[in-house]
C-alpha cells in the first residue's frame, strides 16, 4: 500500500484528485491508496515533523495561502524526506525550481488522467521496487524504516528482540523472533541461527564450528550441529548471488 498525500488548498481540487487515483487503482489493479487531505504546506510540514508522517509520494498545488509547494519541498528535502513529488499549477512559472528538488513530473492544472497516470505508473512501479527493499518496523515508540542491507543480525532478548542496524542505534522491537523471521524469510540474505538470532549473511565475516563473526565485531556462538547447515545456507547464498 501506498500513502499518498494531497496538498491543495482546495477542496474540489482535492476531491478530483482522490477520483483519479481511485480509478487508477481499478486501471492497474494496485492495491487500495492511503490518501490522506492537507490544505496547506504548513499542515503537510507538521505532520512529517512532530507526527512522523511518512508519504510515499505527495502531489502538491505550487500557489496556496502561507508557503509555497516549491518552499515545502525544500523543507521536506531538508528532513531527509525522499516521497515522490508532483507538482499541480496553473503555471510554468517555477517548472526550473521544481526539478531543483527532485520533482518527478510538473503538471499543469486542470490536471487530466491521460497527463497524471503515466506519471504515476512509472513513480509508483519505481516506489514499489524500492519498498522491496526495506522493512516498516516499530520500536521505541516510532515507525523506523529500515533498509535490509543495513540490518546486521537480530537478537532475542527475553520479551523483546533487539535488531542491530549498521551506522545506526538498534532497534527494540516487541514482537516475536518468529514473527520477525517471517518478515525476513522472504529475502535471501536472512537465515536463522538457533533460537536466538537471525543473521543477515551479507555481514557475516567469518565463520568456523564454533562461531559466526559478524562485521560489526559481534561474536556469535552456534548452537550444537548447526554449522553444516548454515555453512551450506551460505554458500548457496553467495552461488545464487553471483549466479
Amino acid at each position: 500500500m501506498f500513502r499518498i498525500a494531497i496538498c491543495d488548498d482546495e477542496a474540489a481540487e482535492y476531491e478530483k484528485l482522490k477520483k483519479m487515483l481511485e480509478a487508477y487503482c481499478k486501471k492497474y489493479n494496485e492495491p487500495d491508496f492511503a490518501i490522506d487531505w492537507f490544505e496547506n504546506a504548513e499542515i503537510l510540514l507538521t505532520s512529517v515533523k512532530e507526527e512522523k508522517y511518512e508519504p510515499d509520494l505527495v502531489l502538491m498545488d505550487i500557489y496556496m495561502p502561507g508557503k509555497l509547494g516549491i518552499e515545502a519541498a525544500v523543507e521536506l528535502r531538508k528532513m531527509g524526506n525522499e516521497c515522490g513529488i508532483i507538482f499541480l499549477t496553473v503555471s510554468r512559472e517555477y517548472a526550473l525550481e521544481a526539478f531543483g528538488v527532485d520533482a518527478a513530473q510538473y503538471l499543469l492544472k486542470p490536471v487530466k488522467e491521460e497527463n497524471l497516470f503515466p506519471v504515476l505508473k512509472r513513480l509508483l512501479d519505481s516506489l514499489g521496487e524500492r519498498q522491496k527493499k526495506y522493512l516498516l518496523l516499530e520500536g521505541s515508540g516510532r515507525v523506523h524504516r529500515v533498509a535490509l542491507r543495513d540490518i546486521i543480525y537480530c537478537e532475542a532478548q527475553r520479551k523483546s528482540q533487539c535488531i542491530y542496524v549498521e551506522n545506526s542505534p538498534s532497534l527494540t522491537l516487541w514482537m516475536t523472533m518468529a514473527k520477525i523471521f517471517g518478515l525476513l524469510s522472504e529475502y535471501h540474505e536472512f537465515a536463522r541461527v538457533g533460537a536466538a538470532y537471525i543473521v543477515n549473511m551479507e555481514h557475516i565475516e567469518s565463520m568456523n564450528g564454533q562461531e559466526l563473526m559478524m562485521d560489526n565485531g559481534k561474536r556469535i556462538f552456534l548452537p550444537r550441529g548447526s554449522y553444516r547447515t548454515l555453512r551450506e545456507r551460505y554458500f548457496d547464498y553467495y552461488c545464487r548471488d553471483m549466479g
